[in-house]
């Protein structure tokens, strides 16, 4: 009997410290580091669906629909269409030298830095620089149409001043899945006018 209970006393010991091993290794969103895809993360047939929405301050819905990104073969090489456009997957993928970039890989919790570039209207009649502070703030799991997934929210607060002096208050946040190497939500408020983008379908054959 003396035997058993020392067996006994043995085992849970052994267990408490499993627990207390499991309780320091437990999750910690601000240690996680994400780099930026490579190319041999993408495959033929991924497939990203979002449904977009803008409405100006007074309620007017001006722009709604759905917006289509596929992985295809493209002259042998990877390439990403978007409506009637495809641009090569490592065009996408490389790496990109800039002081002020959009995303500034890898990816962490608190990480901050500035995001500035410089633009041009459609019509050529208007220039200026959209000039924004980043910040990573959380990562933890968000729900969309497509599904949960463990997420980035990225907050970027500034404005677009252009050449003729107008500034525009503009700030977006963006959440960003490294599971599906994409955004899943995206929002920008820009003077009382609201533009959404939200996940509503992925896809991978390879999966």
């Amino acid at each position: 009997m003396k035997i058993i209970t020392v067996l006994n006393y043995s085992t849970k010991f052994v267990l408490i410290l499993a627990l207390s091993f499991l309780a320091s290794c437990k999750f910690n969103p601000e240690k996680i580091s994400t780099p930026k895809p490579v190319l041999s993360d993408y495959s033929v047939g991924e497939k990203w669906v979002w449904k977009y929405k803008g409405v100006s301050g007074e309620g007017e819905v001006r722009s709604e629909g759905i917006d289509t990104k596929t992985i295809v073969n493209f002259k042998g090489e990877l390439g990403l269409t978007s409506g009637n456009d495809t641009i090569l997957v490592s065009d996408i993928v490389k790496p990109k030298k800039s002081k002020t970039p959009r995303f500034l890989w890898p990816l962490e919790v608190g990480k901050k830095w500035k995001y500035e570039t410089e633009f041009t209207s459609a019509d050529g009649s208007n220039t200026g620089i959209y000039s924004q502070d980043a910040e990573v703030v959380s990562y933890k799991k968000v729900t969309v149409e497509a599904g949960t997934f463990m997420a980035y929210t990225i907050e970027f607060k500034g404005g677009i001043t252009t050449s003729k002096g107008v500034f525009s208050k503009t700030d977006d946040v963006i959440v960003y899945a490294p599971e599906i190497k994409n955004f899943i939500m995206m929002t920008q408020d820009q003077d009382g006018f609201s533009y959404t983008e939200e996940l509503i379908e992925y896809s991978n054959k390879n999966n």
